[in-house]
């Protein structure tokens, strides 16, 4: 069987992270969601929530249950497919309110920027999943911003 970690992608290749910051780049505040409630510019700012969660920027509650079980917690974060609209992420993961498109743009990519450049060794844990390190943070949030990007159509 194939190491699918290996091969998965993640924000800390340059490759990988280039390639997100661009299709974030190509959506417009008016892109329609395929599935959901999200409109882009709240898909946009929510995106930046999420990385000042793991940047530790915000504090997130932790919610308790099986997902962070060692095996449930990567299957859930790698490899199983995620339900379209049924996923309910916590309230701190909404704080920001959209405003002009380009200034959140531009707050989305900085943030990112940080993140992909901090070395420190301890990092904050996941609302659902538990301890997360560099290396698991980058993975789980490019699946999380490939997921809303594909909502997008970007």
């Amino acid at each position: 069987m194939p190491n699918r970690t290996a091969t998965m992608k993640t924000l800390l290749d340059f490759a990988c992270y280039a390639r997100v910051l661009a299709r974030i780049r190509s959506l417009s505040p008016e892109a329609p969601a395929r599935w959901g409630r999200l409109t882009a510019p709240r898909m946009l700012v929510h995106l930046s929530d999420q990385v000042r969660a793991m940047l530790g920027d915000i504090q997130v509650a932790p919610i308790r249950g099986v997902l962070r079980w060692p095996l449930v917690k990567q299957a859930a974060m790698f490899w199983l497919p995620w339900p379209k609209e049924t996923i309910k992420a916590p309230p701190e993961m909404f704080t920001t309110t959209p405003g002009e498109w380009n200034a959140d743009l531009a707050t989305f990519e900085s943030l990112l920027d940080r993140f992909v450049r901090d070395t420190r060794a301890v990092w904050p844990d996941h609302p659902f999943f538990g301890p997360m390190t560099h290396r698991s943070w980058g993975r789980f949030s490019h699946r999380h911003i490939d997921y809303h990007l594909r909502q997008f159509g970007a």
